[in-house]
């Protein structure tokens, strides 16, 4: 009983508590579930890295079992279950899981699914190639060991890791009390990243972000919006919204379809199928006629089949909001620095790799000295014995022992053990005259080759050097192209400072498809000539809105329906030429029967602006530009309507303008703005121009002395005429007439106000786009007919018309196009 009570010790239960926690929660901080900052890796990883490596399961031997390294890893390095192995190296081996894979698996490893491996007894594994750069020059005392778990082997504190795997690769984890998610990102754009900040590490992150444009998934997918990238570079922490790639396609004359091609990253893909079917059973997203998926080893895909009468945009918007289809990706950048747990920007992880590097480099170059010196010492010997050659032979022949050798020739000639040794075991075939030379040569090259690893060791810059172009060979063998794209975001802020800033061409199609391009897409051509293919359009589609502005500039929506949404440029997306952009649902939340009517591109909403609007039906109205400065996302009521107009169009206004309008019957009114009083956004305006029966306004500008108006007929006919030629009428009268119209001519079409600084784009229903010079243009009378602008064939009708104001040189003539001079009417 004594016994028994020597060893019960009293303590305090929360003392106990307290210490037993902290070493339970700092064993799994350090030790299971954060990163090392310099190698990116968990313990675990590390630990099946270098047990492969250990084996020789390298990327260029034969595939071993999964069970033979897990248990090796178990057996020697980490002494837990052996699915947590197994689990973490099958993760290594999934293309959808990591973007550059570490394990190279042979065998069944899982899906995007989610469907489990087979057991680590069937399949197999050896390491990739990017993964042997991980623990390139491991041997050449470039990193620290330490014991493992029972002491009897050692074990890496952290990999060489030749490349920055933390940001490459990415890492998730939960601590006690923290956590970390660490998204994967693009090995070029790192290492550029890298590179630059080698060269100058004081650039600030809008320079880093030049580089690294923000996490590029395995999945691929979209990033909505670089304000969330931008955050988690710059305080550790951000969130991001991913949205999968989806596209609406024709499946047949009479049905669409929506085909997903790929998904957020970790988002499973059954899981999701089967949260779509659900949502269907429950009626709370109605209009999906089929469901299945298509998907083979050729990629992804995901049908879903439209019903006729569903609105295949509204339902994609619908998906994105109530399933996975689009997701929140949060960044927390935790890593282990030093042993303990911190949050870090976007360049500290660079500088710590950095740092880390150095530190790899001066050991391989002070191991690499070490050993090219103790060559050169070997050499050195055996240089003395080839030249007392006859002695140091007759010394060896009269010692009984190789002792007594090995001392003869340490105190006659003054060699050291490992020289002296080193004489005692050369060769005969050394004593010929070419071994002799080649042993001179192999001299002079050690000693060139020990002066230069001094310089390095000498050198930051040097040091510098050497990891630049290592990282350069590396990005030359293992780059590959970005899979997630970065789009401008919805319902988020932007910061401007990212976006480029750019003149651009905007285009909306009747249909309501939005799309943006650089202004120089589109080269000046002669009149007359057939333009080049602006827009890919449905045969029921045409382009109706194209204009140029700033990728800066608040974009100022208006609809036939009276109201107005905002958008800044930049977030409506750059397609390709002949694309047919995004519907504009997916940018502002239009009814079914709402269409775009004009878009004005603004700075700020000034209070010395204004903005008049007019109605098909001639109706005007004038409101202050700073009665719009608030605008929801769901838009507001820019004016009032009376039953059966609708909006024709919009112009901002200083309040000492003046204004022209144009008719479809070949009619046009000049009168000042003031003309039309000040009213507010709900008032419906006043009567600007008398119109006939069949009569519509087709066009309206803001008329100033000196400039010129254009009218364009449907049938591509075109005049220039002195804006002079129109004198200053009271509002509400019929106008003067501006153009003769025959069956040849057709219907005017478009009046606008130029000048001859500007060219003009003049758009088909079919999608043709031919810009040329307004000089080009003759300038005619109000009563002439025009000459011909573009040539249309058949059915086909101009559309649009937009002037671009240009002060560039004369454009290069494109010769591939049509072009002639036909006679003017």
């Amino acid at each position: 009983m004594e016994e028994n009570e020597s060893r019960v010790h009293e303590i305090n239960i929360n003392d106990e508590m307290q210490t037993s926690f902290l070493d339970y929660a700092m064993s799994v901080i350090v030790s299971r579930a954060l990163p090392d900052v310099r190698d990116g890796l968990k313990p675990v990883h590390r630990r099946i890295l270098y047990a492969m490596s250990e084996l020789g399961i390298t990327a260029d031997k034969s595939y071993k079992k999964s069970a033979r390294i897990v248990g090796d890893v178990i057996g020697k390095y980490h002494p837990h279950g052996d699915s947590a192995v197994y689990e973490a190296m099958v993760r290594m081996a999934q293309d959808f899981s990591y973007r550059y894979m570490l394990v190279d698996g042979h065998g069944n490893f899982g899906s995007v699914d989610g469907d489990s491996a087979a057991a680590m007894r069937y399949t197999e594994a050896r390491m990739s190639k990017i993964s042997m750069e991980m623990v390139r020059d491991i041997n050449k005392d470039t990193i620290d060991y330490q014991e493992n778990y029972d002491g009897a082997e050692h074990e890496p504190v952290v990999l060489p890791a030749r490349f920055p795997n933390l940001l490459v690769n990415g890492a998730s984890g939960i601590a006690v009390g923290m956590a970390t998610n660490i998204p994967p990102h693009n090995l070029g754009e790192v290492i550029d990243g890298m590179l630059a900040l080698s060269q100058d590490p004081e650039m600030n992150m809008s320079d880093l972000m030049e580089y690294i444009q923000g996490p590029d998934f395995p999945t691929g997918a979209s990033i909505l919006g670089r304000s969330g990238i931008r955050k988690a570079y710059e305080t550790g922490r951000g969130s991001v919204v991913v949205r999968a790639d989806a596209e609406i396609v024709e499946m047949s004359p009479q049905k669409q379809g929506i085909i997903v091609h790929e998904l957020p990253y970790q988002v499973n893909k059954a899981k999701l199928v089967e949260k779509i079917a659900e949502l269907v059973r429950d009626k709370k997203i109605e209009g999906i006629s089929d469901l299945r998926d298509e998907s083979d080893r050729s990629g992804m895909r995901v049908v879903i089949e439209v019903k006729k009468d569903a609105n295949p945009n509204v339902l994609l918007n619908n998906l994105y909001k109530m399933t996975p289809l689009q997701s929140s990706f949060g960044i927390n950048l935790l890593a282990l620095v030093d042993g303990r747990p911190q949050v870090l920007t976007l360049k500290e992880c660079l500088e710590h790799y950095l740092a880390h590097q150095k530190e790899v480099i001066r050991r391989r170059t002070a191991f690499e000295l070490r050993k090219a010196e103790a060559r050169a010492h070997i050499l050195e010997g055996l240089r003395v014995a080839l030249d007392h050659l006859d002695e140091v032979i007759e010394l060896i022949r009269q010692s009984q022992t190789t002792d007594i050798a090995r001392d003869g020739l340490m105190n006659n000639y003054d060699l050291s053990h490992d020289q002296a040794q080193a004489i005692l075991d050369m060769r005969l075939q050394r004593l010929t005259g070419l071994e002799r030379e080649k042993i001179e040569n192999e001299y002079n090259e050690l000693l060139e080759r020990i002066a230069d690893l001094k310089a390095i060791l000498a050198s930051e810059e040097r040091v510098l050097e050497i990891i630049r172009n290592e990282l350069t060979e590396l990005k030359a063998q293992y780059n590959d192209a970005r899979r997630t794209k970065i789009e401008a975001g919805e319902d988020m802020i932007e910061d401007e400072d990212l976006i480029p800033r750019q003149d651009v061409v905007i285009t909306i199609s009747h249909h309501g498809y939005l799309k943006r391009l650089p202004i120089d897409t589109y080269k000046s051509q002669r009149r007359g000539g057939r333009g080049i293919q602006g827009m890919g359009t449905n045969d029921d589609d045409f382009v109706e809105h194209l204009f140029t502005t700033h990728s800066h500039k608040t974009l100022l929506f208006f609809t036939n329906k009276g109201k107005m949404y905002r958008l800044k440029a930049y977030e409506i997306p750059e397609l390709k030429r002949t694309a047919k952009g995004i519907p504009a649902i997916n940018l502002i939340q239009l009814d079914t029967d709402e269409a775009i009517s004009t878009v004005i591109p603004i700075d700020d909403f000034a209070e010395d602006r204004y903005l008049f609007f007019l109605t098909r039906h001639g109706i005007a109205k004038r409101t202050s530009l700073s009665a719009f400065a608030n605008v929801r996302r769901s838009g507001l009521f820019a004016v009032n309507l009376k039953e059966m107009d609708e909006l024709h169009g919009v112009r901002l206004t200083t309040g000492e303008n003046e204004l022209i309008l144009g008719t479809k019957s070949g009619m046009a009114i000049r009168f000042h703005e003031q003309d039309v009083r000040l009213m507010g956004r709900n008032a419906t305006g006043v009567k600007a121009m008398s119109l006939g029966a069949e009569d519509e306004v087709v066009g309206m500008d803001i008329a100033a002395e000196g400039q010129q108006v254009l009218n364009v007929t449907d049938q591509g006919y075109g005049k220039l005429t002195r804006i002079e030629e129109y004198k200053t009428q009271n509002r509400g009268g019929k106008g003067l007439k501006t153009c003769t119209l025959t069956e040849k001519t057709g219907n005017l079409v478009s009046l606008r106000v130029v000048s001859g600084d500007y060219d003009i784009m003049v758009m088909t229903v079919l999608g043709v786009i031919i810009r040329m010079k307004v000089d080009e243009i003759s300038v005619l009378s109000r009563y002439a007919q025009g000459v011909r602008l573009i040539r249309v064939t058949g059915d086909e009708e101009v559309s649009t018309v937009a002037p671009v104001e240009t002060s560039e040189p004369e454009s290069e003539i494109e010769a591939a196009h049509d072009v002639d001079h036909p006679e003017e009417d």
